[in-house]
């Protein structure tokens, strides 16, 4: 029996919204598209929030996983390059540079239930449960500890929807959605139960995955996927109110929920044309290719000042730092001026293509700085920026719809945020919260 006048501990939940935009969520919210949302919007809590720089979601989760700037963590973007080969890799959770808010949590004698976290791939050993989330190879790998791997198989659960069938699809990727979303839902029972837990957190990816192919058709009523649409956030949103409800029913009755959260990892827009950075640093006399045709960044010419990674990540091949580099150090910071001014006038059909420029050390901070990238740049809304080395028009069209956005990801709490959050404000909230 309890004796009289104990309080319950403090637990956290949070409910990771994948790319959904503070506008979007307001939008939906108020048109009762989003009941469950609407109630608790209604009771203040709402910011919007800035991502990551750069808003990619293994760059944002990794700020939100460990409350630390890229500088600090050490991941830059879902690529990276080989300094001697310029080859490409794919930094994976090993690559984090900091211990994670639910390592900090560990330590304090706490334990933690993740599901479906990005950029956790391989799982780990962790205090409690954890589910990787994209980009994760294979679900025997993506589970920790192995106890939870054949419930989660007999429940059919999925990583991730399948993006390469979604471009020949998209009815296809809307039955994917749902599917995926309902072994979400199972899984997130499932550890509830299971798991002796303190915080408990998990991600629904198909949000992203369904604005990156489908945003006309939540924004435009005359879509004929319309109505499916608005039914996939429907389901999202039933999904949000049985989280609350298990949170809300379990909390302290002095409590009234103050430990959930909802965020994004970064907004979204819709996407007009695909703008190939590489292209243009070509174009400009930059950049140039010792083949017609390359698959990729290593295939630079001797020569080459500058080249860009995904997304609007530019580097300048920098003596001692890369294998091919040709800038000298002390001309560096000249040649980085010289760009940022020629992005900044840089226009198409008469609207500036680009928003924001970063230098490494306006982005970053951190032990790690130097890793970065010497630009960052986010473009207008509509114009993607991208990194590939596929053909010289710097302008394409694309199958995508939808793009990211820097400054309106959100996060919804009872707890005190900052009045204007970043992403990595959030661990530390948290983590106030639980150690009091």
């Amino acid at each position: 029996m309890r004796l009289f006048g104990r309080r319950k501990k403090r637990r956290a939940c949070v409910v990771g919204l994948d790319g959904v935009p503070f506008g979007l969520l307001k939008r939906l919210a108020g048109e009762g598209v989003m009941p469950r949302t609407a109630a608790l919007l209604r009771g203040g809590g709402l910011r919007q929030m800035r991502a990551s720089l750069p808003p990619i979601s293994s760059v944002s989760w990794s700020c939100f996983m460990t409350g630390a700037n890229p500088g600090e963590h050490g991941i830059f973007g879902f690529t990276e390059v080989e300094p001697d080969t310029y080859r490409l890799r794919f930094p994976m959770f090993g690559d984090l540079a900091v211990p994670t808010l639910w390592d900090r949590l560990g330590e304090a004698g706490k334990r933690c239930a993740v599901i479906n976290q990005p950029s956790t791939y391989p799982a780990r050993r962790m205090p409690g449960a954890l589910v990787s989330g994209f980009v994760a190879l294979d679900l025997e790998k993506s589970v920790w500890p192995k106890e939870h791997l054949r419930p989660l198989e007999q429940m059919g659960y999925r990583i991730d929807v399948d993006t390469r069938a979604a471009r020949e699809n998209l009815d296809g990727l809307l039955d994917d959605l749902f599917a995926t979303l309902e072994t979400r839902r199972r899984a997130a029972a499932y550890f509830w139960e299971r798991e002796r837990w303190d915080y408990f957190q998990v991600v629904v990816t198909g949000t992203d995955r369904f604005q990156h192919f489908l945003w006309r058709a939540v924004e435009q009523a005359d879509d004929p996927r319309h109505d499916r649409a608005l039914g996939y956030y429907q389901a999202v949103d039933k999904f949000i109110g049985e989280m609350w409800d298990r949170f809300h029913q379990g909390a302290a009755a002095d409590h009234e929920g103050e430990g959930f959260l909802m965020l994004s990892d970064h907004g979204f827009c819709e996407l007009r044309q695909e703008v190939r950075l590489n292209a243009w640093l070509r174009e400009q006399g930059y950049l140039d290719y010792e083949t017609e045709e390359p698959k990729s960044v290593a295939e630079m010419a001797e020569g080459t000042r500058a080249f860009a990674l995904d997304p609007g990540r530019i580097y300048l091949n920098v003596k001692g730092r890369f294998g091919k580099g040709c800038v000298e150090p002390e001309a560096a910071p000249a040649l980085r001026e010289e760009l940022a001014a020629r992005l900044t006038e840089w226009s198409h059909e008469g609207e500036p293509v680009v928003s924001h420029i970063f230098t490494r050390e306006e982005a970053f901070h951190g032990p790690r700085t130097e890793l970065g990238p010497d630009l960052v740049v986010l473009s207008r809304p509509g114009l993607d920026l991208k990194g590939t080395t596929r053909g010289k028009e710097v302008f394409a069209d694309t199958h995508f719809q939808g793009m990211h956005t820097w400054d309106d990801a959100f996060v919804w709490s009872r707890l005190p945020v900052p009045d204007q959050p970043e992403i990595s404000d959030l661990a530390a909230v948290i983590e106030e919260w639980l150690r009091a």
